[in-house]
């Protein structure tokens, strides 16, 4: 398989690399991130948030997505689904990207 790498965005740790299968000849393009940076951020907003602080209104910021976990869930047409997102959310695997606690 040959693979060469596209671009690389440094600011955001992304990079994203084509790839090629000369047997069956397919190509992918893969992303990828290094979310360190987002999930360090994640924790100390969370951290600063008061625990008693009510969900009063209907706005809030409740997590923050890496820009290529975004696009991913986006193609995957699961950005858009409100009831899976909330699920998604809520999830514990995914407690790093939420920036409050609460449930969803």
């Amino acid at each position: 398989m040959d693979k060469r790498i596209l671009d690389v965005s440094p600011d955001k740790g992304i990079t994203r690399t084509w790839h090629f299968n000369p047997d069956t000849e397919e190509t992918t393009i893969q992303t990828s991130q290094d979310v360190t940076d987002v999930i360090e951020a994640n924790k100390r907003d969370f951290a600063a948030i008061d625990n008693r602080a009510n969900w009063q209104g209907e706005w809030h910021h409740v997590a923050s997505i890496p820009e290529a976990l975004y696009y991913k869930l986006k193609a995957e047409g699961k950005l858009d689904d409100e009831a899976y997102m909330k699920k998604w959310l809520n999830d514990a695997d995914n407690r790093f990207f939420r920036v409050r606690p609460g449930k969803v």
